[in-house]
């Protein structure tokens, strides 16, 4: 089985390559297709869909995984988000939703400003890369729920669909 990830984020090839252990796992930088930040969880949703639909076009018979990471409203309060998408070579989409956790108002207000949300922890947390790292959530759970770890929960969802139906 070959799989390819639409991400070159380290974070996000290994929760695939955990869950997909027998699996030949390959990465291919591709678009989400919306905005950087995604500020909902229909368009986190969509961005992951679209890069796993252009990292299963890229090679013949391969599996496309696309991870998306997104903010989105519940209320007033805005959330961390995440999304995954499988998309088999006949094009079969699996789609499914992780972790979410409130983001500090200091963030939402950069995140309004334009501004990615990577971007924004690498300031907050005074570290460098933490979106290839522990990730907003690994900050924000001190460390008890990395990015990883939240990616790995929904490629399980991911394989356990596709496994059910195939």
């Amino acid at each position: 089985m070959h799989i390819v990830v639409g991400s070159k984020n380290p974070t996000k090839i290994e929760a695939v390559k955990d869950i997909f252990p027998e699996a030949e796992v390959t990465s291919l930088e591709v678009e989400s297709g919306v905005r950087p930040q995604p500020f909902s969880d229909e368009e986190t949703k969509q961005g992951a869909i679209n890069r796993a639909m252009d990292c299963m076009k890229s090679e013949e018979n391969a599996i496309g995984i696309g991870l998306e990471g997104g903010v989105m409203y519940v209320g007033q309060p805005l959330y961390l988000c995440n999304w995954g998408a499988l998309v088999t070579p006949d094009g079969h989409i699996f789609t499914g939703s992780g972790a979410r956790i409130v983001l500090p108002a200091e963030i939402e207000e950069g995140l309004k400003d334009g501004k990615e949300l990577g971007d924004l922890m690498d300031g907050y947390a005074k570290k460098q890369e933490v979106r290839k790292n522990e990730g907003a959530i690994g900050i924000f759970t001190n460390d008890l729920v990395s990015r990883q770890e939240m990616f790995s929960h929904v490629v399980k969802l991911l394989r356990g669909q596709w496994e059910y139906w195939y």
